[in-house]
């Protein structure tokens, strides 16, 4: 046919090459597998899951692990608070029978104290005091009231002070009676002398004062 065209050409030829050639390995190559894409978008999903909860179990352990860190540290502070408390008892034990120990030595050199101030040289017709045993008494007696001073200095250091009585009221709180007077000349009730000294610690009664009372 003398009459065709060049396009009626190229569309012969175009067809030729279209019945000649295998296009199946193309279509494999360049189709994607969608069947394998959604097993592996639902591996993906699955992984995914897993791994968030096994991410939410973590979390849930850390907030348990918290929680029970917290309780912990509050057992422990309170432990603390205890042992801190218990300390502070045995402390003050130690030194409330440390500052009656020396309570007991205050006594004993006041009552010394007080019967060397109450001495007095026999001064008679045929007998009197020696003037070097006089001397030797009223030096003790001087280093006695030296050693007096000194120790209430050191129980006031210690917040112990003595408790002021004769004249006063008696209290039950800071006295206890040991003996009775009648002095008309003072009210009922009234500390008339005391018997053995009262001391404090702070505000607290570290020892009674034993006193003798007026009663009318």
């Amino acid at each position: 046919m003398t009459t065709e065209t060049p396009q009626d050409e190229l569309l012969a030829a175009l067809h030729q090459y279209l019945q000649e050639t295998d296009f199946a390995h193309l279509t494999a190559i360049d189709q994607p597998d969608l069947t394998a894409l959604f097993s592996d978008l639902a591996g993906l999903k699955t992984e995914v899951k897993a791994e968030s909860r096994q991410f939410k179990a973590t979390l849930d352990s850390l907030s348990d692990a918290v929680v029970t860190l917290k309780a912990d540290n509050r057992a422990l502070a309170d432990e603390l608070a205890k042992a801190n408390e218990r300390l502070e008892q045995q402390r003050r034990g130690v030194e409330r029978a440390m500052l009656l120990e020396w309570l007991d030595i205050y006594d004993r050199l006041d009552a010394g104290h007080r019967a060397l101030q109450n001495y007095r040289p026999v001064d008679g017709l045929f007998r009197h005091s020696k003037k070097q045993d006089v001397g030797f008494i009223a030096s003790v007696g001087e280093g006695q009231e030296i050693t007096l001073k000194r120790l209430e200095q050191m129980l006031q250091r210690r917040r112990v002070f003595a408790i002021d009585c004769v004249g006063q009221p008696f209290d039950a709180r800071t006295m206890t009676t040991v003996a009775i007077g009648a002095d008309p000349a003072l009210e009922n009730a009234v500390v008339l002398e005391e018997l053995r000294k009262g001391f404090l610690l702070e505000d607290q009664v570290l020892r009674l004062a034993e006193v003798k009372v007026n009663k009318l």
